[in-house]
């Protein structure tokens, strides 16, 4: 990884009736997070989710309560301890 990026991991998943899946990385202490949105059809043909992900410092936004800063903080050290940071999830 390099200076200009921070490895997140994989937090929630949820889905929608638009066939579209929003994916959450956050930083380990749940600070900061990043979304993205997939068809579940690229889940299943293209490149896998997997447990971590190098995201650009810039692409980072703060996560504003204090509640789901905790939440996915919990949700990184699950994920982590379960999961090398490349495995598919």
């Amino acid at each position: 990884m390099s200076e200009s990026t921070v490895r997140c991991w994989l937090v929630e998943r949820t889905f929608d009736d638009r066939n579209l899946v929003t994916i959450i990385y956050a930083t380990p202490d749940g600070s900061r997070y990043h979304q993205r949105e997939r068809s579940s059809t690229s889940l299943q043909t293209g490149s896998p989710v997997t447990a971590a992900t190098a995201v650009p410092e810039a692409e980072l936004e703060p996560v504003t309560d204090e509640e789901t800063r905790e939440r996915y903080a919990s949700e990184v050290d699950r994920t982590a301890e379960r999961y090398d940071p490349d495995d598919p999830i």
